[in-house]
């Protein structure tokens, strides 16, 4: 089989990078591989269905870019192809005084960044939501929830009537670039592309390995476990409810989040993973765990984040240490109100110096461009993510591709 460019992974990421192509040269054959039996398997399918609006970027880096602009894109998409969303916006809450400085740090970033936001008194938490006290907080307009797998369901139909090719249960056993562009193996074919783009989420690194593009980083799994509330709090506030974030590690803390089937869940937190798909239980996977500690990078973010490691775990081995962390801004929380929920597993790019990559990742071979760090607010960004991926490919294969690039 022969194709212009094959695409790993169909993520959110992943489908709109082959829409961008598209969009930039409709002509172009394209394959999707996916290793599991349908399209949003992991972390698209797997997370709280926020609509971020981009409040604690770093200014000018590309979570900050493409994040802006992903809203707008996402809210149109869901427009134009009837897939639910709400923008409801969302409060962060100070739960005491000494909150209010990372408060402000996070206000100065929203506007830095040109992101509507306003600073909301203590009283004036209760009148917006009875049910939250604090002692500050700042209310993000644009942020919202969104159903992340029926969109990426709308956009394969999208893509299969333009004639894009889809193999799913196909994990990709080999890949290798030639001097015409690259062979891909799954289990049942082997394909040859002028070119690849790997969006392989929590499988990156092992897809980028191929390449020789993974020496200096390694995915490290991290658990975000979830629980849905009891019936008594469907309705029980009219926005997304999130805490001051640590800003010790890159992760926004356990929130409360109004889902888009009318109930309520908390979470996540982020604890170590054994395993890279341990979604029921966190059992040890040899291979992903040797993976773990055999990267030295893994020791030294160990080293540097034990106490927020400690922390995280605390929480996930005590449903009451978790609630009460909640019943900081939601004090009518208790343990009996957790009904299970499913887990996600974020995959966290993790340097060889023990740097955790806070931004999107992106790296190249002369015949392939792979996404190697996507965490949120990537599938906010999955369309400008996707635009940027598909000028590059479009820029380093238009000549071996020919007439149709120029189209």
């Amino acid at each position: 089989m022969s194709v212009d460019v094959v695409i790993v992974g169909a993520g959110i990421v992943g489908l709109a990078t082959a829409a961008a192509l598209l969009d930039q040269a409709p002509d172009l054959r394209l394959q999707v591989l996916e290793k599991e039996d349908g399209p949003a398997r992991h972390q698209t399918g797997r997370n709280s269905g926020v609509i971020h609006a981009g409040l604690y970027y770093k200014p000018g880096g590309l979570k900050a870019r493409y994040c802006a602009e992903g809203v707008r894109r996402t809210i149109d998409f869901c427009a134009r192809h009837d897939v639910a969303y709400e923008q409801c916006g969302k409060l962060v809450v100070a739960s005491d005084t000494g909150e209010l400085g990372p408060l402000a740090d996070i206000e100065a970033r929203a506007t830095a960044n040109g992101i509507p936001i306003r600073r909301v008194a203590a009283e004036e938490i209760t009148e917006m939501e009875p049910k939250v006290v604090g002692a500050g907080a700042l209310f993000s307009p644009r942020t919202g929830i969104v159903d992340y797998v029926g969109m990426c369901d709308a956009l394969m139909r999208d893509l299969r009537g333009r004639g894009v090719a889809f193999q799913f249960d196909a994990p990709l056993r080999s890949a290798r670039e030639t001097a015409d562009g690259v062979v891909v193996a799954t289990d049942d074919a082997e394909i040859g592309a002028k070119g690849l783009v790997g969006c392989a989420g929590l499988a990156a690194d092992r897809v980028a390995a191929f390449f020789g593009l993974a020496d200096d980083f390694r995915i490290i799994p991290f658990r975000g476990e979830y629980h849905r509330l009891a019936d008594r709090f469907t309705h029980y506030t009219q926005r997304l409810i999130y805490p001051v974030p640590d800003p010790r590690f890159p992760f926004l803390g356990v929130h409360l989040t109004k889902m888009i089937g009318g109930f309520t869940t908390v979470g996540p937190n982020a604890v170590l993973s054994l395993g890279r798909e341990n979604y029921d239980r966190n059992r040890p996977i040899g291979g992903d765990l040797a993976g773990t500690l055999g990267f030295p990078g893994f020791w030294r973010l160990a080293a540097a984040r034990w106490r927020s490691g400690l922390h995280e775990m605390a929480g996930s081995l005590s449903k009451r240490v978790y609630v009460e962390r909640c019943r900081k801004y939601c004090p009518e929380l208790e343990v009996a109100d957790l009904r299970p929920y499913p887990t996600g597993i974020r995959a966290q790019a993790v340097m060889r110096d023990g740097r955790l990559v806070d931004d999107f990742l992106i790296k190249s071979s002369p015949r392939s461009l792979h996404v190697c760090n996507a965490p949120s607010p990537a599938a906010t960004a999955a369309f400008p993510i996707g635009d940027a991926i598909a000028a590059q490919i479009v820029k380093r294969l238009g000549d071996r591709l020919g007439p149709r690039m120029r189209a």
